[in-house]
């Protein structure tokens, strides 16, 4: 789909739409991450919890610079989304630090490759500046260490992840369908983009795949 300017209407809208829920989904991802670092068991852990919490914040702060530079005002942007996040995360409220680590890697690990696949319909400078919000710079890694290391030592904790896993991506994948469809812009940025039923299928089939993967590399079972 081409794009000639953010100006078009139509366009600016999906854009604004994309742009502040992606930023929004940012700026909850750090204060929820600050927070956890707080209950880290050891100074360690604490550190790199706060190292992946300020690479949210920081990413969020581009967006927010991109949507100033665009002349979108960001807390406008981000308005519509406050309530449904509030219901995801109360959903999908973490019982203890692991689970709230395991969210942290598999919950926005599939909200980002979303976010990814819908910035295909983009033009190149959104596209962009979302590759940039987009990438953790390997800050998440240390969960996969932390989750194997507690099922060495811990044999109820391989059954419990799994089901926390299996739930975050039911939450996850309904999140981003209503991102998807339910907001008028947004659902015309696919349309426009030629997309279909089927296509839209692929898309979520190719988030749990990833989300498999992402599983299979804590040592858990998808």
């Amino acid at each position: 789909m081409e794009h000639t300017s953010i100006d078009d209407p139509t366009y600016r809208a999906a854009v604004v739409d994309l742009v502040g829920v992606l930023a929004y989904g940012e700026l909850t991802a750090f204060i929820r991450m600050a927070v956890d670092s707080d209950l880290a068991p050891t100074l360690h852990l604490k550190s790199s919890m706060a190292a992946l919490a300020n690479n949210e914040y920081v990413q969020y702060t581009v967006l927010v610079d991109h949507m100033r530079h665009h002349g979108i005002d960001p807390d406008a942007a981000m308005a519509p989304f406050v309530v449904p996040f509030a219901a995801y995360h109360e959903r999908t409220r973490p019982k203890g630090w692991l689970e709230g680590l395991v969210k942290a890697y598999v919950g926005d690990g599939i909200a980002k490759d979303f976010y990814r696949e819908m910035s295909v319909f983009v033009d190149d400078d959104t596209r962009e500046v979302m590759a940039r919000a987009l990438d953790d710079a390997g800050e998440s890694d240390f969960v996969v260490g932390v989750v194997r290391d507690t099922l060495q030592t811990d044999r109820t904790a391989s059954g419990r992840l799994a089901l926390w896993g299996r739930r975050l991506l039911g939450e996850a994948l309904s999140q981003a369908q209503a991102v998807a469809v339910e907001r008028d812009a947004m659902s015309a940025l696919l349309v426009g983009g030629g997309v279909d039923l089927a296509e839209v299928g692929q898309m979520f089939t190719r988030l749990t795949d990833n989300h498999s993967r992402r599983m299979a590399r804590l040592g858990l079972s998808a």
